[in-house]
């Protein structure tokens, strides 16, 4: 297998310790999570997606777990402004703060939380189980412009994160571009539901969900192909990953970094197992291979 070199890596003015990031939502709850995700070998991590007021999620069960997909329905359970206490654990290291909002105007205020404490933010745009939230402003691309324009204002980097659930998902990057985005993160989970025919019910409490996992990483390397051509700015891979040969894929798409999130529950050490195939000194530079597919 094609091997990169190792070393840090700047996406949008973020500077990664290497190009495997936490996702948003896994092991991201916590001052102390976050620092066992980094210790464990990545070279950043995202935090749970905070909001402008505290929420209990939905109800259970919230997750159910297929071969090579996961699918669940959390409703973005956050403790609000309480977790500012939680980044003194992770104080001066490649975090990611992952925010959301109903408008512009509470993405900016929960941003001014974290100004100045964090290296930047993830703008969830794109959970599709949250009325009101996430995908129900990601999907109007005059939505994305507004609230990463609105973050963008602290002059911290601002990382936009894209649902699938669109018909031109590159229309919803070049938005997120003209609203001074720094980089594009792609994708989400897929719209997704199951039902119990023993119970005559859906699986999960909330009817329906989300789907991750490696059945989804198809999409998320079309997804980062189309924005690749779309946007100028870097784009951040996400969606499936959990080799080091599908991080190779995911770049030669287009990616400059990825992120790895169903993976960890498999393998809470994934980011050093990856990280062991996945570099060599005499390794090929990771800029040669970025976008390769397109040529």
């Amino acid at each position: 297998m094609l091997r990169i070199q190792p070393g840090p890596v700047d996406v949008g003015g973020i500077l990664l310790d290497n190009h495997l990031v936490l996702a948003a939502g896994v092991l991201g709850t916590t001052g102390a999570s976050l620092a066992r995700m980094l210790r464990s070998g990545a070279g950043g991590v995202v935090t749970k997606s905070i909001g402008p007021y505290p929420k209990a999620g939905h109800p259970g069960p919230c997750v159910a777990v297929y071969d090579g997909a996961v699918m669940n329905a959390m409703g973005l359970p956050n403790p609000s402004r309480d977790f500012t206490a939680e980044l003194a654990a992770v104080a001066g290291r490649p975090v990611v703060v992952s925010i959301f909002g109903g408008t512009p105007e509470e993405f900016a205020d929960v941003a001014s939380w974290f100004a100045g404490t964090v290296k930047g933010f993830e703008l969830n745009l794109s959970c599709p189980h949250a009325e009101g939230y996430g995908a129900a402003l990601g999907s109007d691309p005059d939505l994305v412009e507004a609230c990463t324009r609105a973050v963008a204002a602290t002059g911290v980097p601002v990382w936009v994160k894209l649902t699938p659930n669109v018909t031109d998902i590159a229309a919803c990057g070049r938005a997120a571009e003209r609203g001074g985005a720094a980089a594009i993160v792609a994708i989400n989970t897929v719209k997704a539901m199951r039902i119990s025919t023993s119970l005559r019910r859906p699986v999960l409490g909330h009817g329906y969900g989300g789907l991750s996992g490696p059945a989804i990483f198809p999409v998320a390397v079309r997804c980062v192909y189309e924005l690749y051509d779309a946007c100028r700015i870097p784009i951040v891979g996400c969606g499936g990953v959990a080799t080091a040969d599908n991080v190779v894929e995911m770049m030669m798409a287009g990616a400059a970094a990825v992120q790895i999130g169903s993976a960890v529950l498999d393998n809470p050490e994934i980011f050093a197992a990856i990280a062991a195939d996945l570099y060599a000194d005499d390794g090929v530079p990771a800029t040669e291979i970025t976008g390769c597919a397109h040529a």
